[in-house]
């Protein structure tokens, strides 16, 4: 008999999307969905029972052949871990004796975190004699990730601990491989299942198991610190080892000292020693952002200590060494610097060792809306009433060339979200201007069913909004900005 262990969650057994008429289901009925169970046993405190049988209805509905059990359990704080692990246990000795040869599985994607790390707690410990099913959203799922996988916790306990209480400060087993990819994804916020950026995500975790250099190349937006911290997560060096130096931002005269570091009077304005950022980063990670812009002569002196390891701080008679990982962006063709003689060729071959290429968002269009998504999740986050798109609006931004990449296209949800009134966010709400600051993109296509006035009365209001925008929503000035009378400005914030 297959058996499923699992919290029920505010997501079970479907929640509404953030496109407007959408509807998915939770986590319980989209893992049935994938995998099949005899029994399912819904732990449900007082405060989700209501929950608990909507699920156990749906799963009844869309899952013949699966009984849905509900198990009551007295939580009354659902963060408190000895409540929860004492409650588990009891439901559990219920459970085992109702269900005899019985296999179990627990999912950990309903209920609070506090659920789930219990959950893995008593799991890891042979306690309860279960399998722990990791289940990947939609975008996180790909042709070498699966939907739902087991995850191998490697710290079964011997029978005879069976049953043995279990501290709630108990140490977790060390999360590795595709495990660990898909939370270090999670916890950066990075999203994308498009093949291309599949692809180069892939390349950055089997570049992180190795110390040797990384190069990573693309345009501006396109996550090129967000991908160096996800290597630097999968590395295995402290999470708190990486120092990162835009070289873009670093004056020509101080770039060795930020670098390399000085000593007390190495020069003006040198009152006390410092240590450089590769000093800093020792045991640990430095990320070179905008390498290609660093001066010939701090090149020189980077190549050396990539080199020999070695770093002599300006004014210091010795040098020190340090094993420092090293991971360097740029958004320029380094090989066109190479040939203008503005880029040393050795160092070049130096750091290109691994090279990660991050396609822009115009080649990867099937992501927009999952980014949007994201960026609305964010936004909605810090509203009282959350806003939803409408896949008007999602298609709009899919056809638009982003030439900023990600970053500009969460300056607009950010924008957007901040100016639409209401809670469904439309296409003509969509706050997208280019370099001019007029409305961006082509006229549409006049054709049948067309309605100018719609259109104009949208571009109308988008005017508004703007010039109320700019004047932080005093109506006098808005008026001015559009050559119209206060009266307009007072007659569109009424309606």
């Amino acid at each position: 008999m297959q058996v499923l262990l699992t919290f029920v969650g505010f997501h079970d057994p479907s929640y509404p999307s953030r496109v407007d008429g959408e509807e998915l289901k939770g986590p319980i009925l989209y893992l049935l969905g994938i995998r099949r169970f005899d029994r399912v046993y819904l732990f449900s405190a007082a405060n989700t029972m209501a929950i608990a049988r909507r699920t156990a209805a749906a799963v009844g509905e869309t899952m013949p052949g699966t009984e849905a059990h509900i198990v009551p359990v007295d939580i009354d704080d659902p963060i408190d871990y000895i409540a929860i692990m004492a409650a588990v246990r009891s439901a559990f000795g219920r459970i085992s004796s109702e269900c005899q040869d019985a296999r179990y599985a627990i999912s950990t994607a309903s209920g609070t975190p506090q659920m789930h790390a219990s959950w893995l707690l008593l799991a890891s410990t042979g306690e309860i004699p279960a399998v722990i099913l990791q289940t990947r959203p939609p975008q996180f799922v790909t042709t070498d990730r699966p939907a739902v996988e087991e995850v191998d916790l490697n710290a079964v306990a011997p029978r005879e601990h069976a049953r043995k209480p279990v501290e709630a400060a108990a140490v977790l087993p060390r999360v590795t491989g595709p495990l660990l990819e898909d939370l270090a994804l999670d916890e950066l916020g990075i999203v994308g299942r498009h093949p291309s950026f599949r692809e180069a995500l892939a390349r950055a975790a089997q570049f992180a198991r190795s110390p040797l250099p990384v190069l990573i190349q693309g345009e501006t937006g396109t996550g090129k610190e967000l991908v160096a911290r996800y290597i630097h997560r999968l590395s295995g060096l402290p999470a708190e080892a990486l120092q990162v130096v835009n070289c873009a931002a670093v004056p020509r005269e101080l770039a060795e000292s930020l670098l390399f570091g000085h000593r007390k009077g190495a020069f003006t304005g040198a009152v006390a020693d410092e240590r450089g950022a590769f000093e800093r980063a020792d045991g640990g990670t430095l990320f070179l952002d905008e390498i290609g812009e660093l001066h010939l002569e701090v090149q020189a002196t980077l190549l050396r200590v990539l080199e020999d390891g070695i770093v002599q701080p300006l004014g210091a008679s010795a040098g020190k060494r340090v094993r420092v990982r090293l991971i360097a962006a740029t958004n320029k063709d380094l090989r066109s610097l190479l040939a203008e003689k503005r880029f040393r060729e050795d160092l070049y071959y130096r750091i290109e060792v691994g090279t990660v290429r991050l396609p822009p968002l115009r080649e990867r269009r099937s992501d927009i809306p999952l980014l949007a998504m994201a960026g609305l999740e964010n936004a909605n986050s810090r509203l009282s009433r959350p806003k939803r798109w409408s896949p008007a609006a999602l298609d709009r931004l899919m056809s638009l060339e982003w030439p900023g990449n990600i970053r500009s296209l969460m300056n607009v949800v950010e924008r957007t979200v901040q100016l639409t009134r209401g809670e469904l966010i439309d296409e003509g709400d969509l706050q997208v201007s280019d370099d001019r600051g007029a409305l961006s993109g082509d006229l549409p296509e006049p054709s049948l069913g067309f309605d100018v006035q719609a259109f104009l009365d949208k571009a109308r209001s988008r005017l508004f909004e703007r010039a109320l925008e700019k004047s932080a929503g005093n109506a006098s000035a808005a008026a001015r900005l559009l050559n119209v009378t206060p009266q307009a400005v007072s007659k569109f914030l009424k309606k």
